[in-house]
């Protein structure tokens, strides 16, 4: 080889390798599962493509990335992080998210999406009813429509509450105790009618969302507290499910993302967070995962928009006080165990 061939190849080895060390990396926490699938399949390749990174997704449920915050403070692996509303509130208070950038799309977001300065929510599920529709329209039943149709004897063992270990039985919890006149200041109410009018009904108190599409197909339970996102996977299966908002609110279980602390490509988390809100990939995540869109220019389907939280049912949502809550949650649980799953 001439000379000049040598150097060529040399020159454009070099290049190869600069460019392939100066390619970053972006590291995601969030859920596994369908979410993982479709972050990987169809919306971190488009990402990685327009922003010339390298997206690295560490999948887990919310506790465990809350755990993973925790273990690694100082020394964060994660550079953005997505849970469920109640850990991302605990992640924001630790001081593991860091302060994001202002953006068009942070401005097109609902209100009640906007945590803090320092975390979002990319998505809504609504805590309701789930129920069989080929059973109810056996029975000839009117449809619950509110919370304190849970207590109605004709459930009597055809109904599932998740514990409170999971965030829907805890939703079902505060809402007992608001109806009874008390509320996440004042759990007493709730824990009582739980334990003495509800319990009575639960077939099984399942945390798994497998295990509860397992217990509605075989003819098990007929009804359960679950989300919307939920109803429609089991929908979407053949399944006559249906979901109900109830009169009194169904609760807002945001998905929430964050920017993590003393990240190394934090220009790049915050691209990210504001491409999660895209009214495209809005409409992606919707589709896939049964989230409502955050974003207000998303633009759904009428059969996804019939389903999901979005447009006029987003100001029916209602909250629940995360701040009383999360310092509560342990007691709650020992309690919940002791008084409700006796």
């Amino acid at each position: 080889m001439k000379k000049s061939g040598i150097l060529l190849a040399a020159a454009a080895s070099l290049l190869a390798t600069s460019a392939f060390a100066e390619t970053k990396t972006l590291t995601v926490g969030g859920y596994g599962g369908s979410f993982e699938t479709l972050m990987k399949e169809l919306i971190i390749p488009e990402f990685e493509k327009t922003h010339d990174v390298k997206i690295a997704f560490v999948a887990g449920n919310s506790t465990e990335n809350l755990a993973r915050l925790q273990a690694q403070k100082g020394a964060q692996e994660l550079d953005v992080v997505i849970l469920d509303d109640g850990p991302m509130y605990q992640a924001d208070a630790l001081g593991f998210c860091a302060p994001m950038t202002q953006s068009a799309a942070k401005d097109d977001v609902y209100d009640i999406a906007k945590f803090s300065p320092d975390a979002i929510g990319i998505g809504f599920v609504a805590t309701g009813f789930t129920y069989n529709k080929d059973w109810f329209a056996k029975e000839g039943w009117d449809l619950p429509t509110s919370w304190e149709d849970l207590k109605d004897p004709k459930y009597n063992q055809i109904l599932s509450v998740p514990p409170i270990s999971n965030t829907y039985g805890l939703h079902a919890l505060v809402m007992l105790a608001r109806d009874a006149g008390g509320g996440e200041n004042d759990i007493d109410p709730g824990f009582t009618a739980m334990a003495d009018e509800v319990a009575p009904n639960v077939l099984v108190f399942e945390p798994s969302s497998g295990k509860m599409s397992e217990l509605f197909q075989s003819g098990e339970i007929a009804l359960s507290v679950w989300g919307s996102g939920r109803t429609k996977s089991l929908a979407d299966t053949g399944f006559p499910a249906g979901f109900i908002y109830p009169k009194e609110g169904a609760v807002a279980l945001m998905l929430a993302a964050c920017p993590v602390v003393d990240s190394d490509v934090s220009d790049e988390a915050q691209a990210f967070i504001d491409y999660l809100l895209d009214p495209e990939i809005q409409v992606k995540l919707a589709d896939a995962m049964g989230a409502g869109p955050v974003n207000k220019k998303a633009e759904l389907p009428p059969a996804l928009a019939e389903t999901l939280p979005y447009g006029d049912k987003i100001n029916s949502l209602i909250t629940v006080d995360w701040d009383v809550i999360n310092p509560n949650r342990q007691d709650w649980t020992t309690r919940w165990n002791r008084e409700v799953e006796r």
